[in-house]
């Protein structure tokens, strides 16, 4: 008999799903509460970077994901009178250097296929399961109900997000997620509504474009296989305090931007409506597994970061890759022995890598939002005429950030991380 651990995740985001595929194929058994009455992610574009099509590739789903991704030839950084700036070219370099391909995707396709490879996989997904209090200890989750009732398991894991209970709790204090000062402007539109001949630039190839101006910049890539453009506008934070995201005028938004490129004018004129994203993200913790051993967080719930990188989703899917790679490191019938080992040792290799992309995200909101000025054009004169290197203004094109970013090998990094881990198996009692 294996005995395998019993493992509940708090959340069916991309990272809670994805750390539950990741565990199940190391031989456990997975349950995921989620609060909603149904699944399914709120959002629009997304991005999987080669770091996660490798996580995607050893699961077996990267042709899935193709069936539904566009994938991008270039990265055009513009400036808001729309000169190309800098151009990183994706398709096919950073697919030859790195071995996997760069995807743009909807959100809700991505999270789709996520959850049917968990299902298959004899995950358990429990609905309309609020968690309200978490035993450290036993462990156990408290969920709401009538009366309230108790689930216990081997090991927690909270995957809930940006506004993480399961962080509040492992905290013993509230923590609201960091207030940015900047919000989003989200939209989707039809290609097939694009046939202005202003837009044919844009529409000749699938490139993402970005446009920068002061304090604000501007984005938008293609998914559904080219036939969605997703559009992204940072503006200053101008929602009432307390609201996190709401309906917004098309006018308005479109009036921010009147005077930038007549491209983007003329791409925004295509809109038929937005929403509000206010955009917050996390100070670093410096712990993620609680003293018992049977507790640990993942994703938003400990990292969330801000937007300008792309990264959020990556960070979250890598996070539950290299915990379901530790725990296939031992037997099943081990699991609860070397767990605190484990546990430590995802901690130690996932902390440090995703403070930094929260870092760097916030870098690159700082040169995206550069003020005219003296800055501002030794920017641009860098952009235009430097090769890159380390430190150049488009961070995508830094060959030392793009390795760090693309390069990452989950499989190969617990590899390393678990030969070399002074292991001491402590018994985990039930």
């Amino acid at each position: 008999m294996t005995n395998p651990l019993h493992v509940i995740i708090v959340g069916a985001g991309l990272g809670g799903l994805a750390a539950a595929i990741g565990i199940t194929k190391a031989g456990h058994q997975v349950t995921i509460l989620e609060q909603a009455a149904q699944l399914g992610e709120v959002g629009a574009g997304i991005q999987i970077p080669p770091s996660s099509s490798r996580v995607l590739d050893q699961w077996g789903l990267l042709n899935k994901i193709r069936t539904i991704a566009t994938l991008p030839l270039d990265f055009h950084l513009r400036s808001k009178n729309g000169e190309i700036l800098s151009t990183q070219n994706i398709q096919p370099f950073i697919e030859e250097k790195y071995g996997y391909p760069y995807f743009q995707v909807h959100r809700a396709g991505y999270h789709r296929i996520l959850t049917e490879e968990a299902i298959r996989l004899g995950v358990t997904i429990r609905l309309k399961c609020v968690v309200q209090d978490i035993n450290f200890t036993k462990p156990s989750v408290r969920v709401k109900g009538d009366p309230d009732y108790e689930l216990t398991s081997d090991l927690i894991i909270g995957a809930d997000g940006l506004r993480s209970l399961c962080r509040e709790k492992f905290l013993a204090r509230p923590d609201p997620p960091r207030i940015t000062r900047d919000l989003a402007y989200r939209s989707l539109v039809k290609v097939s509504d694009m046939m202005s001949p202003v837009l044919r630039d844009l529409m000749v190839k699938p490139c993402t474009n970005y446009w920068m101006g002061a304090n604000m910049h501007a984005m938008c890539y293609f998914i559904e296989r080219d036939q969605i453009c997703n559009i992204v506008l940072i503006i200053p934070d101008d929602l009432p305090p307390g609201v996190n995201v709401e309906s917004a005028s098309v006018e308005e938004m479109q009036a921010k931007f009147d005077s930038w490129d007549p491209q983007l004018v003329e791409l925004l004129r295509c809109v038929g409506s937005t929403t509000k994203w206010r955009l917050q993200d996390s100070v670093k913790m410096e712990r993620w597994v609680h003293e018992a051993n049977k507790f640990v967080l993942l994703g938003d719930a400990c990292h969330a970061t801000l937007p300008y990188l792309a990264q959020g989703a990556a960070q979250a899917v890598e996070d539950g890759a290299v915990l379901g790679a530790l725990f296939s490191k031992v037997a099943p019938s081990d699991g609860r022995l070397y767990m605190a080992d484990i546990l430590r040792t995802y901690e130690q290799l996932r902390r440090d890598r995703t403070a930094k992309v929260v870092q760097k995200s916030a870098d690159f909101r700082v040169i995206f939002h550069m003020e005219d000025g003296p800055l501002q054009q030794e920017r641009d004169r860098a952009l235009l005429n430097d090769i890159p290197s380390e430190g150049f203004p488009f961070l995508f094109a830094d060959p030392s950030l793009q390795e760090f970013l693309f390069g990452y090998d989950f499989a190969k990094e617990v590899d390393i991380a678990w030969g070399s881990y002074q292991r001491s198996p402590v018994s985990c009692s039930l």
